[in-house]
């Protein structure tokens, strides 16, 4: 018996401090890439307009991986510094409560969890393990803890007086940022309804309906069934309007935005993703869904990775908004870039230069960028989240 134990304790010696100390860093470094670059450089005129706007990205994955987003990363796409170099004024950053194994856009069941490894291995609290919503209240402890460490660097918003009393700052020093809380995927309730205010006062300003698998609220685009809202979804919706929560259709199926769009009395959003006419696939929004968000008063951000725009360069990007424009016209159209979402994308947020200089070869006038890069958004935070 001695024989046998002295090895196996020997091998967990090693494995144990790998698992914990080098299996999260492996992971993300695996699948938030950003691509070999061709760009040639970003012209003085695009580089002089990117540093006057008000940059809104709707969607990062960057809460997830335990990185300190408050040190400049060596990998993944975000982080307060780069934030800043970029000259982001607000990121939202979503929580992801649960993937699926053999994640894929096509049809994933729920009964696996690789989130549950994830949290395991950066040794998150044990009541995480098997709760969804425990989970999301976790990753906003994370976010509050950054934000409050940050010597005023990133300010958290909660409210509409929050977002112009940042702006008012940000005016005189733009050597800041700020964050929204954002949830990718229903599942965070635990399936109940009552969950949803614990979220809410957690800080969670909007949330997708479902994520990669269909839920006890709605039907997913890459779900089994794909349904729509169900009994419980419906009451989902109008709880979140009542609370001024936004509903975002990233990732719902077909006949989750249309009965979305029936049910809801707010404004929604799809706060990351692409448009079927320019790049054909399940995960984007076909036409009419998109005008249909337009016609709710919503905005349509448009991601960065190939299953968005049916491309890996920063060109491919902007004719992805170009098109989405001509749909749904230039108001309705924001950036929802994905990053640290398991994704490669053509650069970080330090060189979103890069987009404005491609945005301007595409023929987009300054007024335009600024509406795309952040004014629509902003715009659309300051009319929808709770005012105080």
């Amino acid at each position: 018996m001695k024989k046998f134990f002295v090895p196996v304790a020997a091998l967990l010696l090693v494995l144990v401090p790998v698992f914990f100390g080098f299996v999260p860093q492996l992971v993300e470094f695996t699948l938030n890439r950003v691509a070999v670059s061709t760009s040639r450089g970003v012209p003085p005129q695009a580089r002089e307009l990117h540093e006057a706007l008000e940059i809104v990205d709707l969607h990062a994955d960057s809460l997830l991986w335990g990185r300190d987003l408050l040190e400049k990363g060596s990998r993944g796409h975000a982080d307060v510094p780069r934030l800043i170099q970029g000259n982001v004024a607000l990121e939202v950053f979503t929580a992801v409560t649960k993937t699926p194994r053999g994640l894929n856009y096509e049809r994933n069941e729920d009964n696996s969890d690789n989130i549950f490894w994830l949290a395991l291995a950066q040794r998150w609290p044990p009541g995480t393990w098997n709760s969804m919503t425990r989970r999301a209240l976790y990753l906003a402890k994370r976010f509050e803890r950054t934000a409050a460490s940050s010597n005023g660097k990133l300010v958290p918003i909660r409210t509409a007086q929050d977002l112009a009393s940042y702006l008012k700052q940000r005016k005189e020093n733009r050597g800041i940022t700020a964050g929204l809380l954002g949830i990718e995927g229903a599942q965070a309730l635990d399936g109940k309804i009552e969950n949803l205010e614990w979220l809410f006062q957690a800080g969670y300003r909007y949330m997708s309906l479902t994520h990669f698998f269909d839920d006890e609220f709605a039907g997913s685009s890459a779900g089994v069934n794909k349904g729509g809202l169900t009994p419980l979804g419906h009451e989902l919706v109008r709880q979140m309007n009542a609370r001024g929560m936004i509903i975002d259709l990233a990732h719902t199926s077909p006949q989750t935005i249309r009965d979305v769009l029936v049910e809801s009395k707010g404004p929604v959003i799809s706060s990351h993703g692409g448009l079927q006419g320019n790049c054909n696939n399940r995960r984007n929004l076909s036409d009419d869904e998109a005008r249909g968000i337009a016609r709710s008063g919503g905005i349509i951000g448009i991601g960065f990775w190939p299953t968005a725009v049916c491309g890996r360069d920063v060109r491919a990007i902007a004719r992805a908004i170009r098109y989405a424009v001509q749909v749904v016209g230039i108001e309705h159209v924001g950036l929802g870039s994905d990053f640290d979402g398991s994704v490669t994308v053509p650069f970080d947020t330090a060189h979103l230069s890069e987009l404005t200089g491609a945005l301007l070869q595409e023929g987009f006038s300054a007024a335009e960028i600024r509406a795309v890069m952040g004014d629509n958004a902003l715009r659309f935070f300051s009319e929808n989240l709770p005012k105080q």
